[in-house]
């Protein structure tokens, strides 16, 4: 099985990367533009290994990725690059729109057009998954669980991004009969986390006694995915799901942020004791513009037709998210030296220079 694989030097890409060539043995090419988030470091363990490749390239480059294509001649096309951090969306949108819509219709043109150059057995069995999130479906309420159905009401403008993507890729199934599949997950956690995201975000800045940053109350409800058992996921759906069809990826770990937030400070108490509890670090601060309150994914179509199941609930995957960060400095040190913790996506740069300093 030769894949192709786009984003993954990045966080969920890496986690697959890595999956399908030690725990698959497929022959595996890595194209990723390696960006901030992106880094070759997340798949040092498969760097040798002789059925890996890596492609520093745009996926808005068509020649590129033309040539990328054609010559590696892939049976699967796993699409995971995108710019993802709501907040550098809210300051910085067209780097979203560029990679998320133009590179995914980049991406869907070039596959399109060399699965229209192969035999008729060859193109039976070439899919194209194309990896979304849930944000696209908006904010919930109390109660309920987005599904395949959930009409998308995106808030930020990367989960707007998002949603064009993916609305791309359904049309590219439905007008030219090509073979997309499209998978929408919930908030990932795990090993390889850029460190602007909550949870590695969180665990580095207790370890270094600096605030722990909660936006609003606190209130705000994730459902939380370990990469590892989304990174299987992905790999059976784009073996097994149906062409034309949406597969919802989700851990059935619904957290407050604020129960988030303590628990990595229990598990830092007793990993890494201070003179005061890391609970005491914990800074409220003013709330993200346009903060989805709650999302929640319903997987029961991917655990009832294909046969997934997450094996890490919440308490099993933070801990051994904890014990990652504080065992492999060697990774995110570099990474912290370029992005130290401070707030991102304030609409007001005044107020984003007076965090910064707040941070320091």
């Amino acid at each position: 099985m030769r894949v192709v694989v786009t984003g993954g030097a990045g966080f969920i890409g890496s986690a697959v990367v890595r999956h399908l060539v030690l725990n698959k043995g497929y022959e595996v090419l890595n194209i990723d533009k390696l960006t901030y988030a992106g880094t070759e470091t997340s798949v040092k363990a498969i760097g040798n290994r002789p059925g890996y490749r890596f492609l520093q390239a745009d996926i808005c480059d068509r020649a590129a990725i033309e040539q990328a294509i054609t010559s590696f001649r892939p049976d699967r096309i796993m699409h995971l690059a995108a710019e993802s951090h709501v907040d550098r969306s809210i300051t910085g949108a067209k780097d979203f729109i560029d990679t998320n819509v133009i590179g995914t219709f980049t991406m869907l043109e070039c596959a399109r057009q060399y699965w229209l150059t192969l035999d008729a057995a060859e193109k039976q069995a070439f899919r194209f998954l194309h990896v979304s999130t849930d944000e696209v479906y908006g904010s919930l309420g109390d109660d309920g669980l987005f599904t395949e159905e959930t009409p998308y009401d995106p808030s930020s403008p990367y989960s707007a991004s998002k949603a064009a993507s993916d609305h791309l890729a359904k049309a590219w199934a439905r007008t030219y009969g090509f073979p997309v599949v499209v998978s929408n997950c919930s908030n990932n956690y795990g090993p390889y986390h850029f460190p602007e995201k909550l949870i590695p975000l969180i665990i580095l800045n207790a370890l270094d006694g600096k605030p722990l940053p909660v936006y609003g109350n606190g209130a705000n409800i994730r459902d939380w995915l370990y990469v590892e058992d989304h990174a299987r996921a992905l790999d059976i759906i784009a073996e097994r799901g149906r062409i034309g069809e949406t597969y919802n990826v989700g851990g059935r770990n619904e957290r407050r942020n604020i129960d988030v937030v303590t628990r990595i400070c229990e598990l830092m108490d007793g990993l890494r004791p201070q003179a005061k509890s890391h609970a005491s670090l914990i800074t409220y601060v003013t709330d993200r513009p346009g903060h989805d309150a709650r999302y929640a994914i319903d997987a029961t179509k991917l655990e009832t037709e294909l046969w997934w199941k997450a094996e890490e609930n919440f308490d099993t995957g933070i801990e051994k998210t904890v014990r990652w960060y504080l065992e492999n400095e060697w990774w995110w040190a570099p990474l912290r030296k370029g992005y130290e913790g401070n707030r991102l996506g304030l609409l007001d740069a005044g107020k984003q220079a007076a965090a910064k300093e707040a941070s320091a």
